[in-house]
């Protein structure tokens, strides 16, 4: 990425932040005008534990949740948020109790599939998804339906960053969000306005990261 263009956007707790380059990129579902770079808090600690605590202050004491399911790399991350759940010192129906962070596997029609030997995690359990971005909403959703369909109940949906405040139905918590990156957009493939413009795609992006063009 063009490092003039990358910024970061901070917050008063040093391990809790944002990292975000301007141009134009291509997800499997949209094109946006920023790439937004979560690498570091899906793999160091100290900055997958400040996003963990700071979604975890959003589930009141009524809120249970017996297994966390973890899209785009978000594992460290899950695990975070299960272990203050069920920590002494947090009072909520989770402590003393145990929680279940799973992964689901994709089909080559995009499709979310839980094998048998996992199946028990999701079904009559209440799930918690977990994403490293919700903006167009579609990985979110078919995390949600497919949930659904194993005889889950999901209690929420949290990001590290989010453009849309409910998927599915469901509501949709996150650390960041519009009023931390105001001009964030993202754009249909075929109706994006950079594209018009005739300005070049920067990178293709998806979970793993983005590769240069």
């Amino acid at each position: 990425m063009p490092k003039d263009n990358a910024q970061k956007i901070r917050t008063k707790n040093k391990n809790l932040f944002l990292r975000v380059t301007k141009g134009h990129f291509a997800t499997g579902h949209s094109h946006t005008n920023y790439y937004i770079d979560v690498t570091s808090q899906k793999t160091r600690l100290s900055e997958a534990k400040a996003i963990a605590e700071t979604l975890v202050s959003y589930y009141s004491l009524s809120t249970v949740i017996d297994t966390i399911l973890c899209l785009d790399g978000t594992e460290v991350i899950g695990t975070c948020i299960a272990e203050a759940l069920t920590r002494n010192d947090f009072i909520n129906l989770n402590a003393h109790q145990t929680i279940y962070v799973v992964t689901p596997e994709r089909t080559t029609g995009s499709q979310l599939l839980f094998r048998d030997n996992l199946v028990p995690t999701i079904q009559n359990k209440h799930v918690l998804v977990l994403a490293a971005s919700v903006t167009t909403g579609y990985t979110a959703l078919s995390a949600i339906e497919a949930i659904r369909y194993y005889g889950g109940n999901v209690v929420g949906v949290s990001a590290i960053f989010a453009t849309e405040e409910e998927c599915g139905g469901v509501h949709v918590n996150s650390v960041f969000n519009p009023i931390n990156l105001p001009d964030y957009a993202s754009y249909n493939a075929h109706e994006c306005p950079l594209c018009k413009a005739n300005i070049k795609v920067d990178a293709m992006v998806n979970s793993f990261g983005y590769s240069k063009l």
